[in-house]
């Protein structure tokens, strides 16, 4: 699989324009498509090495979830990305395709406060569970007294 092969893969299968270099391609699909651009990027592409997962803030513009995953035997990689609609951020787990995507997404739900449908075990990972918000967004007030820490 090469990445020019992989860009017309997904263009062909999604109707998503991917965009990038050669070798680091990048698109982005509706959360509704979340899944199936994953199991895309297992299969298909060969990407079996998820780099990372996070979210992104963007205040007016919402929450968005950005993945990187790599094929490393065809040397190319995909960052895949999908804006998450206003209200309560939820967000299809990957938890059951690459492993690795468990704790990531733990960290996601502890800073942002997004919940990920189909996690095995959602919960705080980084901060005590009586913690009050989501840190990283940028509605987060900084001054929020959380005694013993501030």
């Amino acid at each position: 699989m090469t990445s020019d092969r992989a860009r017309v893969l997904i263009e062909e299968r999604l109707g998503a324009p991917a965009g990038g270099s050669a070798g680091a391609l990048s698109v982005t699909v509706p959360v509704e498509r979340w899944v199936e651009l994953a199991e895309l990027a297992k299969g298909p592409l060969g990407c079996l090495y998820l780099s990372f997962s996070t979210a992104i803030d963007w205040k007016e513009q919402g929450l968005e979830v950005v993945a990187r995953v790599e094929n490393l035997d065809a040397n190319f990689s995909l960052t895949m990305k999908t804006k998450l609609p206003p209200g309560e951020p939820r967000c299809p787990s990957l938890a059951s395709i690459w492993r690795g995507a468990n704790w990531m997404e733990r960290e996601c739900y502890d800073m942002f406060g997004i919940r990920f449908d189909g996690h095995p075990d959602l919960r705080r990972i980084l901060l005590p569970q009586d913690w009050e918000g989501h840190p990283l967004l940028k509605s987060y007030a900084v001054d929020t007294p959380h005694p013993p820490y501030r």
